[in-house]
């Protein structure tokens, strides 16, 4: 009998590390209803997020029909996020719908990355950067030793607010462990994004052949596994050298 929970992980996992297509073809020879059509959403959103895609609208419309789910619910959400992070818009209203995400959410983890949510929200559209740091503390004491990712994701945000605040050892340990969870968790675009960050470290450091030595080499791996977004990144970042 097929697993079909085993199935979920492993396209996951394949979506996790930018197989994004080959995770989706799996899901598309499963018979597994809803379950199946919310993973199928959420690789479709990750392959929007890394590669440029716009897969997640018709994946979440067929999700829909089949019932319902808080993890159905976040993608709606994460989904609307990326779309006004793509159109430089701000979101009061999402600030409102990540909080609520946070009230219902049905375990700890799920309530770290509605908080996670929360301060993207504040830090990225709202301008009110002061607010963030707080929504991924919280999030940081739900994800450690229980979700890499969520983990991963709020050592990343915090690790920036400590450089804004000037404090680059502090960012540095943080980038350190987020480059290192995102190795363990499999996430292949995740690392590249994450090294992207120790490369404006190098540069802070005054290790500009180094830096632009790594921002092209993640360039280079980026583009060849179709991971648009980390690839854009380090082009800006080779580009936005110091004269």
């Amino acid at each position: 009998m097929t697993d079909i929970g085993e199935i979920v992980e492993a396209a996951r996992e394949l979506a996790w590390a930018g197989r994004w297509q080959r995770a989706l073809s799996l899901l598309d020879a499963t018979d597994g209803g809803f379950p199946v059509a919310v993973t199928a959403a959420e690789v479709a959103l990750e392959s929007d997020w890394f590669s440029g895609s716009n897969l997640a609208p018709a994946r979440l419309a067929a999700a829909a029909p089949l019932g319902s789910s808080w993890d159905l619910d976040f993608l709606w959400f994460r989904h609307d996020y990326l779309i006004r992070i793509n159109a430089g818009q701000d979101a009061p209203d999402l600030r409102g719908r990540a909080a609520e995400l946070g009230e219902r959410a049905p375990d700890p983890v799920r309530c770290g990355w509605a908080r996670m949510y929360q301060g993207l929200v504040e830090d990225n559209l709202l301008g009110r950067r002061d607010l963030a740091p707080a929504h991924y503390e919280a999030a940081l004491k739900a994800g450690e030793t229980v979700d890499l990712r969520l983990e991963r994701e709020a050592l990343r945000h915090l690790g920036d607010h400590d450089r804004d605040n000037g404090d680059l050892k502090a960012a540095y340990e943080r980038w350190g462990r987020a480059t290192a969870l995102s190795s363990r968790a499999g996430l292949v675009p995740g690392l590249l994004t994450q090294l992207i960050l120790l490369a404006v470290v190098a540069r802070d450091e005054g290790d500009e052949a180094g830096a632009r030595m790594l921002a092209r080499e993640i360039a280079r791996a980026a583009e060849a596994i179709g991971a648009q977004r980390p690839y854009a990144q380090a082009v800006a970042f080779m580009n936005d050298a110091p004269r």
